[in-house]
């Protein structure tokens, strides 16, 4: 009796979660007033910028973007691996990958979108090298390798686990 109370206490622990993509909602919105920000300031500097001004402001708002899908992955899938179902049926227009989704999904994506991120503010710096120090360049060009092993490394772990899980299911007799 004992364990079966404990276990129900640690399966209903994951409701725990919940508050913390709701957060997570609640940073989506704070980002959307950032790229309102920044997209107003954009467009109202048509003819004052350069060209390396427009192009920086372009890959601002796209920085921006990916970072507010890179929350809406994590919030969706979060939500749906670790704490409840999401009733797809309910919503006609429901994205096909959400609930295709598992962790392993989860970290590639991930990983894959900040890589991308990583990209962007990596090409940033490179459109802006009158004002960036040498150093600055080397912590973002470093930094930006990690990100990019990192990426490597967990898609071959996942790769070499799937391959070594398929061999232990294919390896056991059939009843």
């Amino acid at each position: 009796m004992a364990e079966r109370w404990t276990e129900r206490i640690i399966f209903s622990s994951r409701w725990l979660l919940a508050p913390f993509y709701v957060g997570l909602v609640a940073a989506l919105l704070v980002l959307l007033l950032k790229f309102a920000q920044e997209l107003f300031h954009f467009v109202s500097h048509p003819f004052r910028g350069t060209e390396a001004d427009t192009i920086l402001g372009v890959l601002t708002l796209i920085d921006l973007t990916f970072t507010g899908s890179l929350i809406v992955i994590v919030i969706y899938s979060g939500y749906e691996n670790f704490v409840s179902k999401i009733d797809v049926e309910a919503t006609e227009d429901w994205p096909e990958w959400m609930s295709k989704i598992d962790f392993t999904g989860l970290k590639l994506k991930l990983m894959s979108s900040i890589v991308a991120i990583s990209a962007i503010q990596l090409l940033k710096i490179f459109m802006n090298l009158k004002n960036t120090s040498d150093r600055e360049i080397a912590w973002y060009v470093g930094l930006h390798v990690v990100f990019v092993v990192s990426g490597l490394v967990f898609a071959l772990t996942d790769r070499i686990g799937g391959e070594t899980a398929q061999g232990k299911a294919a390896a056991k007799p059939h009843l």
